[in-house]
């Protein structure tokens, strides 16, 4: 496996675990009745567990665009260094972006986010340039 399917792997896998800790959340506030039913008056989940759930939301209408370009770029058989260092770039800004989310910090939140789009519209960049 070359390291760009490896990060894309990575980031499916990151983006896969991150609503157990919100759904957690969920569970110890509402119950596990009220948490897999539908309550007419729910308890809310802690302002962080609410936050985490929006970067989840962000990560997978991300991860749409991510894999896309990285699976393109593989079919293509391109390996540059500026893809693979993309893919990495890519994985940690949403690592970022989550914790900054999590914990409500704005200016780190926003700078990931950003630093992750830069990374896609890298990886686009060199399969257009191909």
């Amino acid at each position: 496996m070359n390291t760009q399917l490896l990060y894309l792997t990575y980031v499916t896998l990151f983006t896969a675990v991150m609503w157990i800790p919100y759904i957690l959340n969920l569970i110890i506030v509402r119950g596990v009745v009220e948490a897999v039913g539908y309550p007419q008056n729910p308890k809310p989940i802690a302002a962080w567990a609410s936050r985490m759930k929006a970067a989840h939301y962000n990560a997978i209408e991300n991860l749409a665009v991510f894999a896309t370009l990285v699976l393109v770029a593989n079919s293509l058989h391109l390996a540059s260094h500026g893809i693979v260092l993309s893919c990495i770039v890519y994985f940690w800004a949403r690592v970022v972006h989550l914790l900054a989310y999590t914990f409500a910090i704005p200016w780190v939140r926003t700078l990931a986010f950003v630093t992750g789009f830069l990374a896609q519209l890298c990886i686009a960049w060199q399969i257009l340039a191909s």
